[in-house]
């Protein structure tokens, strides 16, 4: 399935580009004129990232996704600044169906692992970012991407699923904002290597031929931001290349 994302800045639509905050790109549309759009072209699953809250969890725009997250025909996904199980009930709360949980994951797993057995696994996302060394192991850098975790992937994963985890939205960080094809080789390897996990593929596409491309992958879903905000191609596009969509 294709799922459309907005980064929100100060309750703006913007994009950094490999998460870099002086990287960004404004964009003259608001969340909900596109979220609408992205509604009306046949989405049914959106992901929304807080980018204030994920600096700063008192600045968390919690107003502006309150209006986002409570959709009749939409699956709403929601992270940025998530830091203890209130902000995770918080959201739920809102209305958002999934509450995305990033570097935390990686920092605080106990803590995180209760939150999947509490809420269970169809209410938490865990947004790996991964970055490929020159051996082709994966690390996990937190940080804003700079500073590598020296947590190894694959025992992470393992104590996840054990906990009940079901969806991962997973990024190759050398491929986001870049719209020149996404990691294809790892996202065949994951699925294959976890086919009980719903892959969420995400960062570099920039065409159809880069959504095709996932398509033997396995993966349950492709993340859909910059390419859509710049119109590479249409969502209606997107899902028509995509089987069962």
């Amino acid at each position: 399935m294709m799922i459309p994302a907005i980064d929100l800045i100060n309750g703006e639509v913007v994009r950094l580009f490999q998460g870099d905050y002086q990287q960004k790109t404004n964009y003259q549309t608001t969340a909900k004129e596109r979220q609408n759009s992205y509604a009306n072209s046949g989405a049914t699953v959106m992901h929304f990232v807080d980018l204030d809250g994920a600096k700063d969890s008192n600045k968390r725009q919690l107003a502006l996704l309150k209006t986002l997250v409570n959709h009749d025909s939409m699956i709403i996904q929601v992270g940025g600044g998530v830091r203890c199980k209130e902000d995770v009930q918080q959201l739920l709360d809102l209305g958002a169906n999934r509450v995305v949980i990033g570097s935390l994951a990686i920092k605080e797993p106990d803590l995180v692992r209760t939150w999947l057995t509490e809420f269970g696994g169809e209410c938490i996302v865990l947004a790996l970012d991964v970055k490929i060394d020159a051996a082709g192991n994966k690390t996990l850098p937190t940080h804003g991407w700079i500073k590598d975790s020296g947590v190894n992937f694959e025992s992470l994963l393992d104590d996840y699923i054990a906990a009940g985890l079901i969806h991962v939205l997973c990024t190759d960080i050398s491929k986001d904002g870049t719209l020149t094809g996404s990691n294809v080789g790892m996202y065949q390897e994951l699925c294959q290597q976890y086919p009980q996990i719903k892959w969420q593929a995400s960062g570099g596409i920039g065409s159809l031929e880069d959504i095709k491309a996932l398509i033997p992958t396995g993966v349950d879903g492709v993340i859909l931001g910059r390419s859509l905000l710049e119109g590479k191609f249409t969502l209606e596009e997107a899902i028509a290349c995509w089987p069962n969509a």
